[in-house]
């Protein structure tokens, strides 16, 4: 189980301007405490451009998911792809964590064992920059309180040692 620092907002406020200043994990300065860039137009334009190709055919159109119960299993024994809107529980990881399960795949991300899943891993079809505008457009369309949590959430992240991730 991961260990989360109390801190204080004025306490919150100055690291996440630390790591933004410093340029987060080096990829891009953004707008927000950690990776995703969701108030950047170009970023996100490409983003949904990109979502639309790559991703929504199962994630949804507009965010919603593969279907309605996508907690359990289906037919097929797989879970199916869960929404990226705020009714799902992407917003619920850190910047770092999506980008990695986007790329890498969430066995390798997770570190799971004989686990199947139906998403495709990302490395080698699209750049990171090109991952981070796809996660920066669906990050774009949450509601301000819930992209406010996410943003503290990044800031309580990057103070957590590596190894302990």
């Amino acid at each position: 189980m991961k260990r989360f620092l109390t801190i204080g907002l004025a306490g919150l406020a100055l690291l996440a301007t630390a790591y933004l200043t410093l340029g987060g994990a080096g990829i891009q300065e953004t707008d927000s405490a950690g990776l995703f860039l969701p108030g950047d137009q170009a970023t996100v334009a490409l983003g949904r451009e990109l979502y639309a190709r790559n991703c929504a055919a199962c994630h949804g159109e507009n965010l919603e998911g593969q279907v309605a119960d996508w907690r359990s299993r289906g037919p097929d024994g797989l879970m199916p792809a869960p929404p990226h809107d705020e009714t799902g529980h992407t917003w619920h990881h850190p910047d770092q964590v999506l980008f990695d399960i986007t790329k890498f795949g969430i066995v390798a991300a997770a570190n799971l064992k004989d686990y199947k899943t139906a998403m495709p891993i990302y490395e080698g079809v699209l750049s990171d920059e090109e991952i981070i505008a796809v996660l920066s457009f669906i990050k774009s369309t949450w509601p301000e309180e819930i992209r406010a949590g996410h943003d503290e959430m990044n800031a309580r992240y990057a103070l957590e040692p590596p190894e302990t991730r």
